[in-house]
């Protein structure tokens, strides 16, 4: 596997090696031994399925609290997405930025994000499938979140979410 480091701080792009035959392909999506060889010291406590019915699903923003130890590895398993996150560490040098990127089954790629790091996406296909890693345990009472559409942080969407659950759509402007 090749990891890229990207210009956010801690933000890693992963491209499996594929090794095919006749009965279609392997590849590996995560290897702790590779990603400690980068400094990416992610120790997996969850694996998620998001499973999107619908075109302009989104999820999202949601973040752990401090302290978090929460890395994410997104990988789109069918379909598409447009990731977004937004960078909430505050001596990052990217703090209270954003990082957009397109992530397609047919790439195989992975996108790292490191802890305090908000993260949303919207789905650009039907029945688009998302596996996640996450670096620590779901505790909902230290999740939050904001909206979408801040105007603090100003997302370029590629086009208008059409399902949103309740919580995403209500989420606050952001605030510490």
């Amino acid at each position: 596997m090749k990891i890229k480091k990207l210009k956010f701080e801690g933000f890693y792009l992963i491209k499996p090696l594929c090794y095919k035959d006749n009965r279609g392909f392997f590849f590996r999506n995560f290897c702790e031994r590779e990603f400690r060889k980068k400094k990416i010291n992610i120790s997996v406590k969850q694996g998620n399925i998001s499973i999107n019915l619908k075109k302009g699903t989104l999820r999202g923003f949601h973040y752990k609290d401090k302290p978090s130890k929460e890395y994410k590895v997104i990988s789109c398993m069918r379909g598409s997405i447009f990731h977004s996150a937004v960078d909430l560490r505050k001596k990052s040098k990217t703090f209270m930025q954003n990082f957009s990127i397109k992530l397609k089954s047919s790439d195989n790629l992975s996108l790292v994000i490191p802890p305090l790091c908000a993260n949303a996406f919207l789905t650009l296909e039907n029945n688009t499938v998302i596996h996640y890693y996450m670096g620590d345990f779901f505790e909902n009472n230290k999740y939050k979140g904001f909206r979408y559409n801040d105007p603090l942080f100003n997302i370029c969407w590629p086009f208008e979410p059409q399902v949103i659950n309740n919580r995403d759509k209500n989420y606050p402007d952001f605030s510490f």
